[in-house]
């Protein structure tokens, strides 16, 4: 019995290793909403990082988290940090690229729980007399993503995150207007 143990063994952690391993290296997480309003009244709530407050659904997971904000109130150079409980860990958010009424993009830097670098972008696109606005992330997953990945997909954990926030920033920015 011990024999066959110990041979059991080393193939299943073979056998984990092999399929964490082909697990794909990268993510991408996309989630979209129409907003009855033009992309001149959304822009600013996601362009302004103070403007996040309102409507960023991880700020609703832990009311308490800390946020420090650096550089302009807005567009390239604009970056806040966070602290936060074990569900929105730490990490800062950096705007990188911002095509006003277009696009934004962030680099998000993750210390905690899992350190990482990704890229989040939203987009808005003109539809009618409204706006679709459009949030995505991309990162690479390391071998403890990937095996994270196994149970739990970035899909799943951040998607409806994104829908959250986007609802919210629709509410707010069709009831401003």
């Amino acid at each position: 019995m011990l024999n066959i143990i110990l041979i059991a063994l080393p193939i299943l952690v073979i056998g984990f290793l092999i399929l964490v391993a082909t697990r794909p290296d990268s993510y991408q997480v996309t989630r979209s909403i129409t907003m009855a309003v033009p992309p001149e009244v959304v822009f600013p709530r996601v362009n302004e990082l103070r403007q996040w407050e309102p409507w960023n659904p991880w700020g609703k997971l832990d009311p308490k988290m800390q946020l420090t904000y650096a550089g302009p109130t807005s567009g390239v150079g604009a970056s806040y940090l966070w602290v936060g409980n074990g569900q929105v860990g730490s990490g800062r958010m950096t705007t990188t690229t911002c095509q006003p009424n277009q696009r934004i993009c962030f680099k998000m830097e993750f210390f905690k729980p899992m350190a990482g670098v990704s890229e989040a972008e939203f987009t808005f696109q003109p539809v009618g007399a409204g706006t679709k606005v459009t949030w995505s992330i991309v990162g690479r997953n390391s071998f403890a993503a990937k095996a994270f990945g196994l149970i739990m997909s970035m899909d799943k954990m951040i998607g409806g995150q994104f829908e959250k926030g986007l609802a919210a920033l629709k509410n707010l920015s069709e009831g401003a207007a």
